[in-house]
């Protein structure tokens, strides 16, 4: 199967790509080289790769950097999501298409029950905004005909990740701190918010399974079901990394007391996926992955 990948370099198409390959895919990779809001070059991009499947993961990713700059967020996450889609509806459209929408779309919630493919959408954040209006836009292209699946990825991390988000900042200081860079400090946001967290590797089965043609179009969540609070992943970073470092808040880190957790019970029977990574190792493998990085640097 001839796979085209958009955003192939990023934090999880590192992962996709070799995995796709190992399975005899013959994966064209689309990165910087594209941009994605420019939608003759991604019609250009699609018809030169003729691909028998698309995966689509190139977007502005970081909802806290989307507060920041929702118009490029947009530009990017929609925009450039209907321009996928309509060069794979004119040059593949018997092509299966891998939507990577995100969890973020359903908001937050005042308890911890988790959110199944039913569940409304309530975006919080100009990311989650975008993502909504780019999750649902591919429901329509799905409506008309083309082979669109939608993935609802929750909370995901592992080596690789940058240090925009909390588990990878959190692995960053404390590997600081083992290295002697840094003082017995670290700076957190909300630590009582809860999410449902999966390995980047876990996540990226899903996304290899969904490409499967005989599992339905549809929407399906990717989570593990598991409610955790942010305070949990500090403490086994922190116990990996035999620190026990004080906690200072930072105001710009803070972000609202609320659990967001997925049902990925649709995905499960569909594909008989099922997180195989336990989040201990996911967070051992991301502080060792950081300390590696640091160490390289003088």
């Amino acid at each position: 199967m001839r796979v085209w990948v958009s955003g192939a370099r990023g934090f999880v198409g590192s992962w996709l790509v070799p995995r796709l390959a190992r399975d005899g895919c013959d994966v064209v990779a689309s990165d910087r080289d594209l941009d994605v809001t420019d939608a003759a070059g991604v019609d250009a991009a699609i018809a030169q790769a003729a691909p028998d499947a698309l995966v689509h993961l190139a977007a502005r990713a970081s909802v806290a950097a989307s507060f920041g700059a929702p118009e490029s967020v947009a530009r990017t996450n929609y925009l450039g999501t209907l321009h996928v889609l309509r060069a794979a509806a004119r040059h593949a459209p018997r092509a299966r298409v891998l939507f990577v929408s995100s969890g973020e779309i359903y908001g937050g919630a005042d308890r911890e029950q988790p959110l199944d493919e039913d569940a409304p959408l309530a975006p919080g954040s100009p990311y989650a905004r975008s993502k909504a209006a780019a999750d649902l836009l591919a429901g329509a292209f799905a409506a008309r005909g083309l082979d669109v699946v939608r993935a609802r990825s929750f909370n995901h991390t592992g080596p690789g990740q940058t240090d925009a988000y909390a588990a990878p900042a959190f692995a960053r200081q404390l590997a600081e701190m083992q290295l002697g860079r840094r003082e017995p400090v670290l700076h957190v946001g909300n630590l009582a918010a809860v999410r449902d967290f999966l390995d980047v590797r876990d996540v990226v089965d899903a996304y290899a399974r969904l490409l499967d043609r005989r599992v339905p179009a549809g929407a399906y969540n990717v989570a593990s079901g598991v409610a955790r609070p942010i305070a949990e992943i500090l403490e086994l970073l922190s116990a990996a990394a035999g620190v026990a470092p004080r906690i200072e808040v930072d105001s710009a880190r803070w972000r609202p007391t609320q659990a967001l957790v997925g049902d990925a019970r649709r995905l499960r029977r569909a594909t008989g996926w099922s997180p195989a990574i336990p989040l201990e190792t996911t967070l051992r493998d991301l502080l060792d992955d950081w300390r590696a990085r640091l160490s390289e640097k003088p």
